[in-house]
């Protein structure tokens, strides 16, 4: 059904105004007490052999919402509704902005991807951080908060930015997550460089710990699938060093050449981070790389070109704990979750592997990365 509505109906709008409409719909049936229950028992049925331990929290599963889809935290508990075992809102910025001008979003709908350059499009971290507080939770789901830097200040002023975000929302936050790999915000891929990282990600960690002193804000870092394997295995050297409680591989490409891409040029051309199918590859070296090079001293979590259960299984085997999707749910609708379970469920079941738990990196083999203790795991390549 789905399927025939997004023909007949979502592909002929434009993708922002379909975002908006289908979002009504599925904050509208969340907010009707008995049609929310109705819906979560068809879309979110509980499967025990899949709960999940994260961050030092029991979550029903494994597989997230990738932040993107709920910038504002207006949908937390229509998103829990249909089955998404935890949900990343924002980015959230320090002061509100309005975004890039549109058109900003783009459907590459032969590749199943997507290009956005919506450029942190929301309402900022002290209205985000009210509506967290003024929320009561009808499902219960882990809300990670994902932030990032106002497109007006500096660079040299992004530390006091994320601070500011962080002193407001680490108490609503599940995990906290430090955002510097999107494409759509001039200079933010910079401070992924590690004599800029380690200030950022210390000084959000001080934040952090001041602004809710009685229990730890697990705290992540979002990377690019665009650096180069020395890049990533130095930023997952200082995730150790700095004692990171994550690493989420990886967010959307600027690349466009050698992913096959099949939809037409004037498309495959616009600026922004594309999402969706073609960063599968790319994305799962990375978190292969990542879980070669920390093993399982941090949380790894898997996004970019997860469609199926298969996806989310192989990051399962390559290291991830959780898995993330966003333009998957685009593609296929609010089905998609109880897919996805369905299928993870059977897999652990044909598996060797009694739990979940068992499975994160079994699979990772010939991974490209020198451990800091001085183990090869293999050859790499560069992105």
């Amino acid at each position: 059904m789905y399927q025939l509505l997004f023909r007949l109906l979502f592909r002929r709008m434009d993708p922002e105004r379909a975002h908006r409409l289908a979002f009504s719909w599925i904050r509208t049936a969340a907010a009707v007490p008995g049609l929310r229950h109705l819906l979560a028992a068809v879309l979110a049925p509980r499967r025990p052999e899949l709960h999940t331990e994260a961050f030092g929290r029991r979550m029903p599963g494994p597989f997230g919402l990738a932040a993107g889809f709920d910038k504002d935290a207006t949908g937390i508990d229509g998103l829990a509704m249909l089955g998404f075992d935890h949900v990343e809102i924002g980015t959230v910025t320090g002061e509100a902005q309005p975004g890039n001008p549109p058109p900003r979003l783009f459907r590459l709908v032969p590749d199943r991807a997507l290009i956005n350059r919506m450029g942190f499009n929301n309402d900022g971290s002290a209205a985000v951080a009210a509506r967290l507080a003024a929320r009561s939770a009808v499902f219960p789901v882990t809300v990670g908060v994902n932030i990032g830097k106002t497109k007006v200040v500096p660079e040299d002023e992004a530390e006091r930015d994320y601070v500011t975000s962080t002193e407001r929302l680490a108490r609503y936050a599940d995990y906290l997550v430090v955002n510097v790999s999107s494409p759509n915000t001039p200079g933010l891929r910079s401070l992924q460089a590690t004599a800029r990282l380690r200030p950022l990600l210390t000084a959000v960690r001080a934040a952090a710990d001041r602004s809710v002193p009685d229990r730890r804000v697990p705290l992540l870092v979002k990377i690019a699938p665009d650096l180069a394997d020395e890049d990533v295995d130095a930023v997952a050297d200082l995730a150790l060093e700095l004692g990171l409680d994550g690493i989420i591989a990886t967010n959307t490409t600027i690349a466009r050449d050698g992913l096959g891409l099949a939809s037409a040029p004037a498309l495959v051309e616009q600026t922004g981070g594309l999402s969706g199918a073609p960063l599968k590859e790319r994305s799962l070296d990375v978190l292969r790389r990542l879980h070669g090079r920390v093993g399982g001293r941090i949380t790894l979590v898997g996004v970019g070109g997860v469609e199926t259960a298969e996806d989310a299984w192989q990051r399962i085997l390559a290291g991830a704990t959780l898995v993330q999707g966003y333009s998957g749910f685009i593609y296929r609708g609010p089905g998609w979750t109880r897919g996805i379970h369905r299928g993870l469920a059977a897999r652990l079941r044909a598996s060797p592997y009694a739990t979940l738990a068992e499975a994160v990196g079994a699979g990772a083999q010939g991974v490209a990365a020198a451990r800091p203790d001085g183990d090869s795991a293999g050859p790499g390549r560069t992105a």
